[in-house]
């Protein structure tokens, strides 16, 4: 019986453009492909994305699988299930990597039940030792770390943004143009809205500013802030209740799972799911009046004052620097 053997990450792109978590898997996938001493395969789906398979060379697969296809221009579970079935059923490989994006986690739990595969959700580490492949997830809140193995293959695996390191690893790969199989769609996209502007993308930002109901929902200086730091906007959940911002801000368990390099908490007590949305964050700096805020015992550094005194202070030396 033919060996499942080969890495395979599932690319994800938005207008155009690779996602940030899709570099950080295939920097990923080759490191497991090195270690296990196999090949790398990139699969991209879209619409006018040929061009898109070489923005993905220097990060170091051995092919590039471009699904390109008018049907595939909006993301839908349906259809990008039909194609990546055919796709891995021809490639049988060893492990399928994806990133713990919206997308990623709809495709790769769809993508487990089609396949009858074991899946490892939200990954911050891939460990590979004496060629047994352990995947590490945050559970409980982020209060555990769990080691999962899994049996049988292929493994599925989709890994938290911000946390894999992205290396360039050039080399001169195959780029193929795979022949779309769609099966008939039981859904289909009839309409979207989609935020205009610039906004940094809130699980994809080097740095993240949040604010929590201690802002009484004046975000001026936060917004200034995370602008000179060219970064993102959060919230917690008691600012979206209150509808100081929209859900799409939301940090925490009910919201999204961030890993910025730096993460400043404004007026947020600290609640188990917000730490649970932001705790493998690099750094993480916390302005709250109350000392005994759980948020601080998260923090690297912790400023007991009130935000409105501190964050302009903050900003006067930020502009500073920048000058």
């Amino acid at each position: 019986m033919k060996m499942a053997k080969g890495v395979l990450v599932i690319c994800e792109q938005r207008d155009g453009a690779v996602r940030k978590v899709s570099y950080e898997a295939v920097s990923e996938g080759r490191r497991q492909a090195d270690g296990l001493n196999t090949d790398l395969t990139a699969l991209v789906l879209g619409s006018g994305v040929v061009e898109m398979g070489a923005d993905l060379e220097k990060y170091g697969p051995d092919k590039i699988l471009v699904a390109d296809d008018p049907n595939l221009a909006n993301y839908s579970t349906d259809s990008y299930l039909s194609v990546c079935t055919h796709a891995i059923k021809n490639q049988d490989p060893m492990i399928i990597i994806t990133g713990a994006s919206s997308q990623g986690k709809d495709l790769s739990a769809r993508l487990a039940a089609r396949l009858d595969a074991g899946l490892a959700m939200d990954c911050v580490a891939i460990i590979l030792e004496n060629n047994q492949l352990t995947y590490i997830r945050p559970m409980f809140g982020g209060k555990v770390l769990a080691e999962v193995n899994i049996t049988g293959t292929p493994h599925i695996v989709a890994i938290r943004s911000n946390v894999m390191a992205i290396t360039e690893s050039p080399r001169t790969c195959e780029i193929d143009q795979l022949d779309v199989q769609i099966d008939v769609p039981k859904t289909k996209v009839i309409d979207q809205k989609l935020e205009s502007g610039e906004k940094v993308e809130l699980t994809e930002a080097d740095v993240i500013v949040s604010g929590g109901r201690g802002t009484g929902g004046n975000y001026d200086s936060i917004e200034e802030l995370a602008a000179l730091l060219n970064g993102a906007v959060g919230a917690s959940r008691s600012a979206v209740d209150e509808g100081w911002r929209p859900h799409s801000d939301q940090v925490g368990q009910t919201g999204k799972v961030v890993s910025p390099n730096l993460y400043v908490a404004c007026g947020i007590s600290g609640a188990i799911q917000h730490l649970a949305g932001m705790s493998t964050s690099k750094n993480i700096v916390a302005i709250n009046k109350d000392p005994e805020a759980p948020i601080f015992s998260k923090a690297d550094y912790g400023v007991v004052n009130d935000l409105f005194e501190i964050l302009p202070e903050i900003i006067k030396e930020v502009k500073k620097i920048k000058e």
